[in-house]
């Protein structure tokens, strides 16, 4: 993409950096709101801000904007010349993995001066284009593609679509070779579409309008007039649900999941009409996933292991104990994914915190892992939809390594480069940069794994350091290579991922010890990971960012408040912050869901405890580090107005003039802005911010 068009586009317009940078930070009203609960009051002055297109929101976040706006135009320079090197390092005619659907070769494509993807479909020797992103997204402010779903007869595609950012999904179908769709439309889903083995039967999942839960899952004849027919519908409001289809193509799944149980019901595909059975009734606490093959089903199943384990039934079960082990639970193996293939059956494991691919021959139940070289790294399976095959496809990348994908004959165990990331800049050399794994020691004795990179031959003692954090939902950060991140590490910059509790990375009691009533373990980690980089000359103890989003960005509220000396600059992604009076209002996108990670704040011990962490409830009069926090205006999971309460706050409470800077997208959700343009504008203010701090100005 060109600086031009770039330029013409960026959210801090070059006309706007003419001004001076004496704007003066806004200061919100307050309008005092009494909360109640547990015989406790809490008094909100900027509770008004939940009123969505209100004008006094609109209005308070036009002057946010502005402000943040007028900040970053004194170092405008330093923003482009960020842009720039993105530009002359990623390829703007960057090419994804040729991959399998339905018997087709489908290739992803990036197009210079285009902001959306394109796929290609090959066929012999011709490579079609087969679905322009940018022609559907064209003239929009907003637009996601989250789905595209071949008929198996390759005669149709269904587009699942987002225009708005609040990821609520429009189905529309499309003839597979030419332009025209037809008049089905379906609208407000969660975006997965699945068809059934007939050609004109789809299954899709519709959300509450006001919580936005995904809780039904409806049948779609195409071109009928008949309404469409509620299959199955989760009333528990703590479950979520989801469909796919097996390998084998011969089962719909039905999957209903909470973060601690779960159930599956089938659907034969070949019998559209037919009523789903519930492969294995939800048990409490029983966490389980079903693959099908010829021979029967293998589940991953947490049922008496914690770390999970691999079971067989020749049939549906009549209850989990009728199952047997295939792979054994093992307390230091925590099995994070299946594949299911008519002679092999692939499993994605991780041991002390490293993830491993074990391939075992059915034919033998002999068993061996796929080998990785580096001390940090990412790896899992690709594309691999063809049940019946000898190939496997798996990706890898690293710190210093771009994202490769590799084809494993699973027979004669030769492995090749099916595709490899190529950066736009050939001066890239891996060999400059060095990645590690350290172990920082926490409050309570525990070895906390820090993964970090850096440029070779920097003084790290007076190195400054980002550090990446997130906790929650037993979600792992993986070690993965970045292109963006060069520009920080070749300004001398330290870059680490602190693997705290609340994640899955050492297995999953490392996540239940960081979740109810051990979350203080997830900020504490983070802190005493920072202090050890600092205390052990991985960098300058006080050049220490931190940065993270969502859950990531309740993190940094919260160790923001409890270790504020500790940082000199935080940014906060989308971030969930007003903890308690979200998990209070039961009307919020998602909020019962989120019980089972986070407790109850309607039981006193879960309230008071949330209470004591939550970060808007806990700013302070003290000094704050510099601040940059964003947010999307249609973001369904972090709702606009927490950041938004949280920067008001802070802005009334702190007692240092650092900055403190928040950024509204307006036509963004949880994710940011759509299109490659916008994500590498935010990628580019963030790190500007960063630098910025430190004085580099080039």
């Amino acid at each position: 993409m060109t600086k031009t068009l770039l330029l013409s586009i960026i959210a801090f317009p070059l006309s706007y950096f003419a001004q001076n940078n004496t704007m003066k930070e806004p200061i919100a009203p307050k309008t005092p709101k009494e909360l109640q609960i547990h015989n406790h009051t809490r008094t909100d002055n900027y509770f008004w801000m939940n009123e969505r297109d209100s004008k006094p929101v609109l209005d308070h976040l036009q002057l946010e904007n502005d402000y943040s706006k007028n900040y970053f135009s004194s170092f405008n320079s330093l923003t482009e010349n960020l842009l720039d090197e993105f530009d002359k390092r990623i390829n703007p005619n960057e090419v994804g993995a040729w991959h399998e659907v339905n018997g087709n070769e489908y290739q992803v494509r990036s197009l210079e001066s285009k902001d959306y993807s394109q796929i290609y479909l090959r066929k012999g020797d011709k490579e079609i284009l087969f679905l322009d992103e940018n022609v559907r997204g064209n003239k929009k402010s907003y637009y996601d593609l989250a789905e595209w779903a071949p008929s198996p007869n390759n005669e149709l595609v269904a587009l699942s679509e987002d225009f708005v950012g609040r990821r609520k999904y429009t189905i529309t179908f499309r003839y597979f070779s030419k332009d025209k769709f037809l008049k089905d439309k379906i609208v407000d889903t969660d975006g997965a579409v699945v068809w059934a083995n007939d050609n004109k039967t789809v299954y899709y999942v519709k959300k509450d309008p006001q919580t936005l839960r995904e809780f039904q899952v409806y049948r779609h004849v195409l071109g009928s007039k008949e309404k469409d027919e509620l299959v199955y519908q989760e009333n528990d409001e703590k479950f979520g649900v989801g469909i796919s289809k097996s390998i084998t193509d011969k089962y719909i799944y039905i999957h209903s999941y909470s973060s601690t149980t779960s159930e599956v019901q089938l659907i034969d595909a070949d019998v559209p009409a037919a009523k789903p059975i519930v492969f294995l009734a939800r048990s409490k606490g029983h966490l389980y996933d079903v693959e099908h093959h010829e021979n029967g089903f293998y589940m991953i199943s947490n049922h008496n292991a914690k770390n999970r384990k691999i079971l067989f039934t020749p049939t549906i079960p009549t209850n989990v104990a009728d199952c047997k082990d295939f792979i054994a639970h093992d307390n230091a193996v925590l099995v994070e994914n299946l594949l299911v293939l008519k002679n092999f059956i692939v499993t994605e494991e991780r041991t002390n915190g490293l993830t491993k691919i074990r391939i075992t021959r059915l034919s033998s139940n002999n068993h061996h892992y796929i080998e990785f070289p580096e001390e940090t790294y990412m790896t899992g399976l690709f594309h691999n939809e063809k049940y019946n095959t000898e190939n496997l496809f798996y990706h890898y990348n690293s710190f210093t390594t771009p994202a490769t994908v590799y084809c494993l004959n699973l027979t004669n165990d030769v492995k090749v480069v099916h595709y490899q990331t190529e950066l736009l800049d050939k001066t890239f050399n891996s060999q400059n940069y060095e990645s590690e794994r350290i172990w920082a020691t926490a409050n309570d004795g525990t070895k906390i794994p820090v993964s970090l990179v850096y440029k070779k031959g920097i003084d790290l003692k007076n190195a400054p350091c980002l550090l990446y954090g997130y906790g929650s939902y037993g979600h792992t950060i993986p070690d993965a290579f970045s292109a963006y991140r060069l520009s920080l590490l070749d300004r001398g910059f330290v870059f680490a991922i602190a693997h705290i509790r609340g994640s899955r990375y050492m297995g999953e009691e490392w996540y239940e010890d960081g979740k109810f009533q051990k979350k203080i373990n997830t900020f504490t980690d983070f802190i005493n990971a920072a202090e050890y980089l600092g205390l052990k000359g991985f960098c300058d103890p006080n050049k220490i960012y931190a940065m993270g989003g969502s859950a990531g960005g309740l993190l940094m509220g919260a160790v923001t408040n409890i270790a504020p000396y500790q940082w000199k600059g935080v940014v906060a992604q989308v971030p969930f912050v007003d903890v308690v009076t979200t998990m209070l209002d039961e009307t919020i996108p998602l909020t019962v869901g989120e019980y089972e990670e986070w407790g109850n704040p309607n039981e006193e011990d879960f309230y008071y405890y949330m209470l004591n962490y939550s970060p808007y409830d806990n700013v302070k009069k003290m000094d704050y580090p510099a601040l940059y926090v964003t947010t999307g205006y249609h973001d369904s999971q972090v709702q606009y107005w927490e950041p938004m309460k949280w920067v008001a706050k802070l802005r009334e409470l702190r007692t240092n003039t650092n900055p403190l800077i928040f950024d509204c997208n307006m036509d963004a959700g949880h994710g940011g802005g759509s299109g490659r343009t916008q994500e590498r504008i935010e990628k580019a203010k963030e790190f500007s911010f960063l630098l910025n701090l430190e004085g580099i100005t080039k």
